[in-house]
């Protein structure tokens, strides 16, 4: 369930809503609609506290552990005054929460809010008696925003929380290092490595799948096996080719970090089955059992924790696996994956080994919920509160989630779960594509460096990779739209990842170090993410215009209403000593900033305006 909020210009009324056709395959819902109108008549700036929202959000303050309330602030003149600054909101205000049940021990705070605007700010607050559980707060509240002027008319919201802060898994929010981070790593490695070849449009990954699903010459993974490899190898031979002696986790770990990326998520077994840690005895299809006899999930995390420990470590597993006979045994089959061993692409009669398979083992207990526990409590994975999990299916989620949540909890640690290991997601995962409009809550786009896969593909040509440029503006846009950046790199069988693609990371990483400002620990702007090439992001005190074109004839031009004000100051980022204190004016209401040419020069990429609120 989805909620979406936009403002509707005062300057162009709104005069109908548009609902997509009811024959549509996938379905709309509409369980709510709200108008609220602007104040027409208001002859000072107001705001108004739209919505009071209990979060899982939590920090130690004090040695007292807080929750954040998200409260939504908004100026309710019509967008049609913003020409007026005396009905601007301008701050500093504090935002404090009380009521019977709770106190603010850390208000949020509120520099600027233009006619039409909206923002969000964090209260955090604890209980106020030791009766009360923490994060089990009721009742209702009060809102006060308060400032060293009384120019604000409504300054109260009075809001029910009869159900605020249930820390049960099924209402998990997402971290605040996490909303934070932004951009991740994302790294598809494995025995599909060692062929590691796709059809463009297709997943290298899905291999030994896709040589299955048509066994027929008209299906390019079958022709490209046989004419690669023969009739007589079938895809497990791959485990004693699978010989990573170029694989250096210090490499891989500073190569994420010089990307500018602030979290990795390792695939530590894909739906082959073939995991890359100690699988103990779970199962014994795993590189610690068999092939190298290494553990490369330890390698890693061990490399990132010395490294580069402020990086965040996360963990993908696939929760069904294709052709594993104990998931079938045990009735988990489902669709397309029934859970059975894998007829020969060449010779139906013959059944395929599934290598390493320990027999008399529950499919979901014995080796889906162990393994997601190894990873959990063995590899203090952080990303995966469950591991970053994929496919669904039958699964135990909710009992893992159940102890592990509080586990890491217990070590202050704050984990997050994605929307692919069952029914308690914490974030949606759009897979090769994105949201083209803010979406309030949080989500993640994962795609591959590779425009059609995520793991490596021999029958990418270098320039066919995506471009830096690319990788940035998709970066940009998603964090404008409230989303996090999930990158894809797919090493080759023997630990490298190719050098192609770490040139575009590493010019990726360079403007990051510059500009990072305005993509890091930024919010949305909810008036609009975008206007042609320009992409906007915020803070509670700074304002961002990134610009996709190089800035032409020493002008920038902002074709909207940002909120700018007498006395800001607007650099241009690594544009060095000449991007600093830019002039500015504003013509029809309309943002102009000066930009030397020796400023722009000095940047690639991207343009990133940094406004710092006077």
């Amino acid at each position: 369930m989805y909620h979406w909020s936009a403002g509707v210009r005062s300057d162009s009324p709104l005069v109908s809503v548009t609902l997509p056709e009811s024959h549509w395959p996938n379905h709309f819902h509409l369980f709510s609609l709200s108008l609220v109108p602007s104040d027409t008549h208001a002859v000072r700036p107001k705001i108004s506290v739209r919505r009071v929202l209990p979060t899982t959000k939590w920090r130690i303050i004090d040695g007292i552990k807080a929750y954040a309330l998200e409260v939504t602030l908004t100026n309710p003149l019509p967008s049609s005054n913003i020409a007026k600054s005396e009905l601007w909101v301008k701050g500093p205000y504090t935002v404090s929460v009380g009521g019977d049940e709770l106190k603010t021990v850390l208000p949020g705070v509120v520099d600027r809010i233009m006619p039409s605007d909206e923002v969000r700010v964090k209260v955090w607050v604890v209980e106020t008696s030791p009766s009360v559980p923490a994060a089990a707060f009721g009742g209702r509240v009060k809102v006060k925003v308060s400032g060293e002027t009384d120019r604000v008319t409504e300054v109260f919201g009075d809001f029910d929380l009869a159900k605020a802060f249930d820390p049960s898994p099924a209402t998990r929010d997402t971290p605040e290092w996490w909303d934070d981070a932004k951009f991740g790593i994302f790294i598809h490695w494995g025995l599909y490595s060692v062929p590691g070849w796709a059809p463009k449009g297709w997943y290298a990954a899905w291999y030994w799948w896709w040589m299955h699903k048509w066994p027929n010459p008209d299906n390019g993974f079958w022709r490209y096996h046989k004419e690669h490899y023969g009739t007589d190898v079938v895809y497990d031979d791959f485990i004693e080719e699978f010989k990573p002696s170029q694989f250096n986790a210090s490499e891989w770990i500073d190569i994420f970090g010089e990307s500018g990326a602030k979290y990795f998520v390792l695939v530590t077994k894909h739906h082959d089955g073939f995991a890359l840690f100690d699988t103990k005895d779970s199962t014994h299809r795993s590189s610690w059992h068999l092939g190298p006899k290494r553990d490369f999930i330890r390698e890693l995390f061990d490399a990132a924790k010395a490294e580069r420990p402020e990086m965040h470590r996360g963990t993908y597993i696939s929760m069904p696996e294709w052709y594993n006979p104990d998931s079938g045994a045990g009735g988990y089959g489902f669709g397309d994956w029934p859970g059975q061993l894998a007829h020969n692409a060449f010779d139906y009669s013959k059944l395929e080994p599934y290598t390493g398979r320990v027999p008399g083992k529950d499919y979901l207990r014995d080796q889906q919920l162990a393994q997601m526990n190894m990873l959990a409590y063995d590899y203090d994975t952080e990303i995966m509160a469950s591991p970053w999990c994929d496919i669904g299916g039958p699964n135990l989620t909710n009992e893992f989630a159940e102890g592990w949540y509080p586990y890491a909890e217990s070590q202050g640690r704050q984990v997050v779960m994605n929307n692919r290991c069952g029914d308690i997601p914490q974030f949606d995962t759009p897979e090769y594509t994105r949201f083209s409009s803010i979406q309030t809550v949080k989500w993640e786009t994962s795609e591959g460096i590779d425009p059609h896969c995520y793991a490596y593909n021999r029958a990418t040509k270098p320039e066919e990779y995506k471009s830096a440029r690319t990788v940035l503006h998709s970066l940009i846009d998603i964090v404008s739209k409230n989303g996090n950046y999930l990158i894809g790199l797919g090493p080759t069988a023997d630990g490298i990842i190719v050098e192609p693609v770490v040139e575009r990371m590493l010019d990726v990483g360079k403007w990051l170090k510059h500009s990072g400002d305005c993509v890091y620990g930024t919010k949305y702007f909810f008036p609009g993410a975008e206007h042609h090439d320009l992409r906007f992001t915020q803070t509670d005190s700074t304002f961002c215009i990134i610009s996709f074109e190089k800035p032409q004839d020493g002008q920038l031009r902002v074709g909207r209403d940002v909120p700018v004000m007498n006395g800001d100051k607007i650099s241009l980022l690594g544009g060095g000593k000449a991007g600093e204190d830019l002039k500015w004016h504003l013509e029809g209401g309309k943002l102009v900033v000066d930009v030397p040419d020796e400023a722009v020069e000095l940047v690639e990429l991207a343009w990133a305006f940094k406004v710092e609120y006077a």
